[in-house]
């Protein structure tokens, strides 16, 4: 009887030692699965962003259109639609816009706590080295938007887990720079003049928070 009892303890150790065993596995693989997505990483820069780096991009219920076989923008835009069901190109496009309006806007005024969250660190600081500037010479700017074509979006790609859409944006503005007795040193104060702009937004889309960093300005290569 006693060897019984002896052999059922035995068993009931090897058991639990395995169902520990188990867990164990199972635990660990289950918080590496689901643990939290790293922010996205910035394209065409050296730094990291901060995670609350982001222009809000509205959603739209109209998914973007079928891609053209052959075409590199729309194969882009169907990898990132793949990796993200929730894109739609018409509802980035729309945010694209309110999001240049607001920069250039910030810029001109010198609003770099508006800027922060909107902007990678590396296209943060352009921006605030330039308005320092300004600031020391005791400079002012003056810039409007009057009118705008529709964005357009002319590259698209991802890669790994970070999607990037770079958008064109043709606009005519009123800008004008002044020193501090109000004398114009640059610019028109009254003539609107034509700017082309190649903006780059970039996303990690495997993050819940559907919104997309300004990483680049600049010409499109």
């Amino acid at each position: 009887m006693s060897d019984q009892v002896i052999y059922i303890v035995l068993f009931a150790m090897v058991a639990a030692f395995l169902v520990f065993r188990l867990w164990s596995v199972l635990g660990r693989r289950t918080e590496n699965e689901q643990g939290p997505v790293k922010p996205p990483q910035p394209i065409m820069t050296s730094r990291t962003a901060a995670t609350d780096n982001v222009v809000a991009l509205p959603d739209r219920s109209r998914a973007s259109g079928p891609a053209r076989p052959g075409n590199p923008l729309d194969a882009g835009l169907a990898q990132i639609g793949a990796a993200d069901p929730h894109f739609r190109i018409d509802g980035f496009i729309d945010g694209a816009r309110h999001a240049f309006d607001l920069i250039v806007k910030s810029f001109a005024d010198g609003d770099t706590a508006t800027l922060r969250p909107l902007l990678s660190d590396e296209v943060y600081d352009v921006f605030a080295e330039a308005i320092r500037h300004r600031l020391a010479t005791k400079e002012t700017v003056e810039t409007r938007v009057v009118t705008m074509r529709d964005p357009e979006p002319v590259e698209a790609r991802l890669e790994g887990r970070t999607a990037s859409i770079t958008i064109k944006f043709v606009s005519s503005q009123i800008s004008a720079t002044r020193t501090a007795d109000g004398k114009i040193v640059e610019g028109d104060a009254e003539r609107a003049v034509e700017h082309t702009d190649f903006w780059t937004f970039a996303r990690n889309v495997r993050a819940s928070d559907p919104n997309w960093i300004l990483v680049s300005t600049g010409p499109h290569e």
